[in-house]
């Protein structure tokens, strides 16, 4: 085993003992077998051949229901495909890919988040390019936004293409609770203070939050008030440790900002113990006036909310900050996961893995997931009546904002977890200080 993927697989299967192996959960899938099975098995009519596929679309939204759809396609095209498809729950997904990778046991085709997570397989030699499928499909190429796949690229070879667009902080809000209470849309964090202490007094929950699964605060609204404060310029440095830390005073202001909200009564008690789709349809049903989230949301509302609830929600951007080195007009965010190709596929079973790849980021598939009401980096023509008037104003909102980084994607994974944590932490009444330390310890000592 090489210097590299030892050290690879150290920190996956510290990770997994730190989140607690075994714990993650009913994954949703119809077969058993372990994901490294066997090539191929006789079957009635001829030859067979096993291919498993792992990936997050587990629940009811229309964009999990679609990419299901699409593999069940393939299945029904395939007949001769022994296939082992696993959709698991997003919140124990990472963990899951991060533990059979330190077993050498990945499945044949998986969903990877763009940025380190797939760097660490990239760097590992635990997946291979798919470069031969665009340039075998021109058309479909040619299709994808600009720098659509650029994260997925390595010394010239492509690993992967974004299956959506990665939109993570948006601020929806409900328009009626704004409206009663005679209040503006916050965008300023004075503003936004204002609003909160307006709403508390009505006894109405200011932010939804749902952050059990530490990533939610992180991802949908640390991430972009960070940036707004230091600019991305030095987020990018300091993940480095190239000038600058996350021990810097900005930082920990910027940790002062999150924990200045928590400590201001922003979310409902029992935050840090309430699951992302609970913090939504708490949201949605009324009881919260705002909720930082993803795209994502706009595909599970559109499964699960009535056309009265989505009437009521707006959708804007974080409020500026005081004396904020970056921009004011961003949303974190980028190309987002794609599926990537097991490094041991070879044969017959690299071919129809690379089918399926394509199978679900084709431009008919990329259509059909817009049409879920999600985003994609694809230039697609989408049908205004399968979409909902909410997705229409969030996907022109974000043609009009720039992408700041979303923080799990670019630190390592020690670092994201210490960011994830600390803020945690910062809800609970923690110093940003002393969060600031471990995050910059976390993060340093993972490129030692």
């Amino acid at each position: 085993m090489t210097k590299r993927l030892k050290g690879f697989v150290s920190l996956v299967l510290l990770g997994a003992l730190l989140a607690g192996c075994g714990s993650s959960g009913s994954n949703g899938g119809e077969a058993s077998a372990p994901a490294g099975s066997s090539d191929s098995a006789s079957a009635e009519g001829g030859e067979s051949v096993s291919l498993s596929i792992w990936h997050n679309y587990s629940g009811d939204d229309l964009r999990a229901q679609t990419v299901r759809r699409l593999i069940s396609e393939f299945q029904e095209e395939h007949p001769e495909v022994l296939l082992d498809s696993q959709p698991i729950p997003t919140d124990s997904y990472r963990q899951r890919i991060q533990t059979v990778a330190a077993a050498r046991e990945l499945p044949d085709v998986f969903l990877s988040y763009s940025g380190s997570f797939t760097d660490e397989f990239q760097k590992a030699g635990l997946i291979q390019p798919i470069t031969e499928l665009l340039d075998g499909n021109q058309e479909w190429t040619d299709g994808f936004l600009p720098g659509a796949y650029d994260i997925f690229t390595y010394d010239g070879e492509v690993y992967s293409v974004p299956v959506a667009m990665s939109a993570t902080s948006f601020l929806f809000y409900n328009k009626e609770l704004f409206e009663q209470n005679g209040l503006a849309v916050p965008k300023t964090w004075d503003e936004l203070l204002a609003a909160i202490e307006a709403f508390k007094a009505k006894g109405v929950t200011p932010i939804a939050m749902g952050n059990q699964a530490p990533w939610v605060a992180q991802s949908t609204m640390f991430g972009v008030m960070a940036d707004r404060l230091t600019g991305t310029e030095w987020f990018m440095n300091a993940k480095d440790g190239s000038g600058a830390s996350f021990t810097d005073p900005v930082f920990v202001e910027a940790l002062g900002y999150f924990k200045q909200l928590s400590d201001a009564g922003a979310f409902q008690e029992g935050a840090n113990s309430l699951d992302n789709t609970q913090a939504e349809q708490y949201f949605i049903q009324g009881n919260a006036a705002m909720i930082m989230n993803g795209a994502w949301s706009i595909s599970n509302w559109a499964a699960s909310a009535s056309e009265e609830a989505l009437q009521k929600v707006g959708v804007a951007v974080f409020p500026t900050l005081p004396n904020g080195k970056g921009e004011a007009n961003t949303i974190t965010g980028g190309p987002g996961g794609g599926f990537v190709l097991n490094a041991e596929a070879e044969g017959r079973k690299r071919e129809l893995a690379m089918e399926l790849i394509y199978k679900l980021s084709s431009a008919e598939a990329q259509k059909a997931v817009a049409e879920s009401n999600s985003m994609v980096m694809y230039d697609v023509d989408i049908d205004a009546s399968k979409v909902t008037p909410l997705f229409n104003d969030a996907f022109g909102l974000v043609k009009t904002l720039s992408f700041s980084p979303v923080y799990d994607l670019y630190l390592s994974a020690a670092g994201g977890e210490a960011v994830n944590n600390g803020l945690q932490e910062l809800m609970l009444g923690g110093d940003p200080a002393a969060v600031a330390e471990k995050i910059q310890a976390a993060q340093a000592g993972s490129a030692q």
